[in-house]
Formats: C-alpha cells, sequence, structure tokens
C-alpha cells in the first residue's frame, strides 16, 4: 500500500527560475588563543556540505580578516564553518556541539558570525563518550579495495547476543561518526545505540561505517559530479556488499537473505542508501533515505525507472520543509517514480518543522526503524 503526499512542484520551479541574491559573509570573531588559524571555509546545504569546497572558501582582507561572498537563489539554508575538515568543525567555547546556522534568504544579505571555538583546538576536557557498551569497533583501518583507502567500522551487538544463539538482521548506515558517538559526531549523534537498548521492537545488529571526510561527497555519489568531481559510489557500494556484508555475516550471528538487509543514511548518505537498493535489490531489502541529496545527481531518477521494478522489501523516506527547498519536491519526484514501478512498500514522512541535521535524524530514526520491523 502507498501512502503518496501531494505536493506541488512549484516551489522548485520558483527556485530554479528565480534571482540569485549577493550573500556576504564576515567573521567577526575567532577563539583568542588560535587566531592563526589558515583556511576557512562554509559548508551547508548549498554544497552538499562539503567541510573543504574550495569556492566557498573565504578571504582575507589587508587587516586579515575573513569574508566570503557567495551567489545564492531565494530559499533557506542552513551552514557551518569549518576549517576544511568535520574534525575542524566550529563549535562552542569548550567543545559542545552547535546547532546548524539558518538563513532564510530573499534578498541581497549580510551575516556577521562569531566563532567560540574549534572542536579540534577546544581547551577544555575531552568530552565523555556516549557510545553504549554494546557498540563496539571492529576496526580502525577497515580496507576498502575498491577505493584502496581504509576506513573505521562500528558494530552494535543487541544486548542478548552474547548469551543467545540467535541470527540477527544487519543495518548498515553511512556516516558512522554520526551513529552511536557524540565524541566523534561533527553536529551531535543519532543516538541509535540509546533507542535500541531501550526499544522492544525486533533486535538487529547495526554497521556503521565513517565517512571519508574530504572524499565523503565523491564516496557517496554515484555519477560524477560537474562541481564536486568524479563519483565513487558505484565502488564505494560493491565494497559494501562484496567486501563488509561478507565479513560481517562471516564475523557475526547474521540472517544473511535480502530481506534481513537493510542500509540507512542522510543527505549524501540518503543518496547512496537509494543507490545500493538500486544497484543491488537481491542483496540489499530496504532502506531508510532521509533528506537525500538528489539534487547533486538527477541520475538517480533514470536509474530509478530503469532498475526499480527490481526493488523488493521496504523503503523509507524521509525529509523537512525547514531543509533546502528542492529537497521535499526532488524526494516526492523520487518516491512517485518508484511507486509506479516497484512492488515495493513505502512509506514517505514530511514534517513541517523538519530541518537537515543530525538532531532531526534522532528523532525520526524510531519511527523509521518500527516501520522496518513491524
Amino acid at each position: 500500500m502507498y501512502r503518496i503526499f501531494t505536493i506541488s512542484f512549484f516551489l522548485l520551479q520558483l527556485q530554479l527560475l528565480s534571482a540569485q541574491h549577493k550573500v556576504h559573509f564576515f567573521i567577526q570573531s575567532l577563539p583568542g588563543v588560535n587566531k592563526q588559524t589558515g583556511n576557512i571555509y562554509l559548508a551547508g546545504n548549498f554544497n552538499g556540505w562539503n567541510p573543504k569546497d574550495e569556492r566557498a572558501r573565504f578571504s582575507t582582507d589587508q587587516k586579515g580578516n575573513y569574508f566570503l561572498i557567495l551567489e545564492l537563489p531565494a530559499g533557506m539554508y542552513e551552514y557551518k564553518i569549518t576549517r576544511g575538515g568535520w574534525d575542524k568543525v566550529e563549535c562552542k567555547r569548550g567543545g559542545e556541539n552547535i546547532a546548524n546556522r539558518f538563513l532564510k534568504l530573499e534578498s541581497d544579505t549580510s551575516i556577521t558570525i562569531e566563532i567560540e571555538d574549534w572542536q579540534d583546538m577546544s581547551a577544555m576536557k575531552q568530552k565523555k563518550s556516549t557510545a553504549s557498551s554494546n557498540v563496539l569497533i571492529i576496526n580502525t583501518s577497515f580496507y576498502i579495495p575498491q577505493l584502496k583507502r581504509t576506513r573505521r567500522v562500528w558494530v552494535y551487538l543487541p544486548a542478548d547476543y552474547a548469551t543467545s544463539k540467535q541470527r540477527y538482521p544487519v543495518l548498515y548506515m553511512h556516516d558512522g561518526q554520526n551513529v552511536f558517538e557524540d565524541t566523534t559526531a561533527y553536529a551531535g549523534e543519532w543516538g541509535v545505540d540509546e533507542f535500541l537498548d531501550t526499544s522492544k521492537t525486533k533486535k538487529c545488529i547495526v554497521v556503521a561505517i565513517d565517512h571519508g571526510g574530504d572524499k565523503r561527497l565523491n564516496e557517496y555519489s554515484p555519477y560524477d559530479m560537474e562541481r564536486f568531481g568524479k563519483g565513487e559510489g558505484k565502488l564505494y557500494v560493491d565494497f559494501l556488499v562484496k567486501k563488509l556484508k561478507k565479513y560481517i555475516d562471516r564475523k557475526f550471528r547474521t540472517e544473511r537473505g535480502r530481506g534481513s538487509t537493510f542500509v540507512a543514511g542522510s543527505s549524501m548518505g540518503g543518496l547512496i542508501s537509494m543507490y545500493a537498493l538500486l544497484k543491488y535489490p537481491k542483496k540489499i531489502g530496504g532502506a531508510g533515505i532521509f533528506s537525500p541529496a538528489f539534487w547533486v545527481a538527477p541520475a538517480i531518477y533514470d536509474d530509478i525507472r530503469s532498475k526499480g521494478s527490481k526493488v523488493r522489501g521496504r523503503v523509507f523516506f524521509y525529509a523537512g520543509k525547514k531543509e533546502d527547498e528542492t529537497m521535499v519536491p526532488l524526494m516526492v519526484k523520487a518516491f512517485g517514480e518508484l511507486a509506479a514501478v516497484s512492488h515495493a512498500q513505502l512509506e514517505t514522512v514530511i514534517r513541517d518543522e523538519g530541518k537537515h541535521n543530525e538532531s532531526t535524524w534522532r528523532k525520526e530514526f524510531p519511527l523509521f526503524y518500527q516501520w522496518l520491523f513491524r
């Protein structure tokens, strides 16, 4: 049964046709002890949250003040300031994460920014780990032969795993830094382990793969991008299915079939989850597609139309109206085109107050999980 929300594509067309507005960003203050910080960048939903986008790098004037001028269409934007990586993102004084900065752009505007601290330079004590005792790091440098890189991989095992002989379904999640642990998350964790520790819903194993830092956009895009370069998503998905899944199935008591194997992610992670489902419909039986960055890769619709008929299982879409104005229309388009060719069970959730951040996805994850296993 499909539940389709009828949403006009007028907003999308309006944005595409609207004039560009100039946005002047000025950094008014930097942390007192480390003002000589080097390059500073703006990362947001307008550039795929790339923490080192050279076209969003601040310049300095003769006095050493940082400024950046961008031209953007009218819309709603979220962003943060980085020094070239999510381990070097701005934070509150003492290292606490801050919420995404928000801009509703309707005309030319100027924005003054004060940066309290950098996460990697915080003078306060290291934050305490928030990961559950059921979370393990199985490898800090798991080799990805398809990309010739290594990556940290986490696993959550149900509380009764050690005392039972049960086999469990497996959920693979992208952006592993943000799944279980607040100390590695650049904007707060999803709290997947806390939810599973207390939920009465069917238990599963969760495998979280760290993103590749400045390679994140490329690894999570299946297609070459004019703005961001070569897409490596096809190789990343091959690694997920041909290498990592086989390893997890050998090492842990898993239910190995398609109907017990799922993927989930947000933004670029939502895009690559959609693609993984399309490329490996016989291996993956469901997906959680949160705030997908379909705008980066319009070719995803061609793959939905040509490969979507083979998709089975359950597919959950989520988007919020306080994200970029194209988010909801583009997600609904993908939902509708998949519904037209697939017999999969589909669900879509659209929130009026939904934003593009980890705290929002943390709230929505339990709904997705309960729907997936009900």
